[in-house]
């Protein structure tokens, strides 16, 4: 009688014979099997803005255009050899304000009223405050302690002509945008936003807004991942459910490739007799990798369907989460044109142990108590609650770790992978 084997008491155990891929590692091959699929357009520069730029950001023209003064007060020539404790200047008739510059030239010994932005005169290089003055006889007069170039803007101070200001592959910020007008850009060459799909697989999902019957689960994934990717300037399109059926999985598959730039679906993508994705993408499409060694997020599948690329995120709402922010974010800036994104990370101390084993990168749900970091009371990657909860993650590394209290450990905040 042959004895049958024992099982290990762990979901997450791997598989005798199958080697799982590191992260690391499936990161790196992603970022390399991608390119931008995105096409090119020319947008007024005030509609650019959270675009990748398909080109380099140069200054068209200097910015300040012209020297200017920085405060209120009198325009004058500095002379850098005159030792007088205090100087004194004539008051010439007039005036330099914002959009309304002085015409004439201001002579040695003379000064000119001017005002915060007004182009300075000709033949001044040198602003004194109108509080550091004081008046007697149409005359100023003020302590000798300023320096050529004190109180103004020189042309070209902030930006010269032809300066870059941002480059191709750079996501167009409202900063960025702001700085380029000051120096006269009106246009910009960016990527089109790419056209997401996403829907859910599963016989068991119906829509939130119906009701629950024997079986059924609401489709949770489906709205969260759709939320999710409107915050990373694509066009994302919900496209509900498909059920567990390899033709009409395949037909979906078709069909959404013809018209969308990424496919995002949920569920269906491990070994099982229902779990049609990762079959079809291996007889019909390609597979990129599909054993990643993480949690939460098993199984996984990333490929190609008809030169589209799709991600198979887990069916469980965690995992389906955890997936599309280490994954999916940075693949969809690299196929947008833009640059491979990595998450802001900071090191807190634990106010929490735990133990890991080796061989799998851990994403635990955080959330920081002033400079220390909690984590989630339970790790099932289908309690949402522990989403709403978190603030962000815990990353373990992939050795095996013993965290105690006070250790440093590895926080990701939400806010970095742009999660509203």
């Amino acid at each position: 009688m042959t004895k049958a084997k024992k099982l290990r008491n762990d979901c997450f155990a791997l598989p005798q014979g199958v080697d799982w891929t590191p992260l690391d590692k499936a990161l790196s091959h992603l970022e390399k099997s991608l390119t931008p699929i995105a096409e090119v357009e020319i947008l007024p520069i005030n509609q650019a803005i959270g675009r990748v730029l398909a080109g380099d950001l140069v200054a068209i023209s200097n910015s300040p255009p012209f020297s200017n003064s920085a405060v209120d007060g009198y325009a004058f020539r500095c002379d850098p050899k005159d030792a007088s404790e205090k100087k004194v200047l004539d008051l010439k008739e007039g005036r330099s304000a914002a959009g309304h510059p002085f015409s004439g030239e201001i002579g040695s010994g003379e000064a000119l009223r001017i005002f915060t932005g007004a182009v300075l005169p000709l033949g001044t290089d040198t602003v004194v405050l109108q509080e550091d003055i004081s008046f007697l006889n149409g005359k100023i007069s003020f302590f000798n302690s300023l320096k050529p170039g004190s109180n103004t803007r020189l042309v070209g101070e902030d930006l010269q002509m032809g300066q870059l200001i941002a480059s191709k592959g750079d996501r167009l910020t409202t900063f960025m945008a702001a700085s380029s007008i000051s120096a006269g850009t009106k246009e910009a060459k960016v990527y089109k936003r790419l056209s997401v799909g996403v829907f859910s697989t599963g016989d068991e999902l119906i829509d939130f807004q119906q009701n629950l019957n024997a079986g059924s689960v609401f489709d949770v994934n489906s709205p969260m991942l759709t939320s999710l990717f409107s915050n990373w300037g694509v066009q994302v399109t919900e496209l509900g459910k498909v059920p567990d059926n390899l033709e009409t999985l395949r037909n979906k598959l078709n069909e959404a490739s013809e018209t969308f730039d990424v496919l995002i679906t949920s569920g269906g993508a491990s070994a099982g007799d229902e779990d049609h994705l990762a079959l079809l993408l291996n007889k019909e499409g390609t597979i990129t990798e599909w054993r990643i060694a993480i949690k939460p997020g098993r199984p996984m599948a990333m490929g190609f369907w008809k030169n589209t690329p799709i991600f198979g995120l887990p069916g469980n709402p965690v995992a389906a989460a955890t997936c599309a922010l280490v994954f999916v974010r940075p693949a969809i800036s690299k196929l947008s044109g833009g640059q491979w994104l990595v998450p802001q990370a900071f090191y807190v101390s634990a106010a929490f142990e735990k133990s890991k084993k080796s061989g799998r990168r851990e994403f635990l749900r955080a959330r920081l108590a002033g400079d220390k970091a909690e984590i989630f009371k339970s790790e099932g990657s289908g309690l949402t609650s522990g989403l709403a909860w978190a603030t962000g993650f815990v990353e373990l590394p992939d050795d095996k770790v013993t965290v105690k209290l006070g250790d440093k450990v590895k926080y990701i905040p939400f806010s970095s992978f742009v999660v509203l």
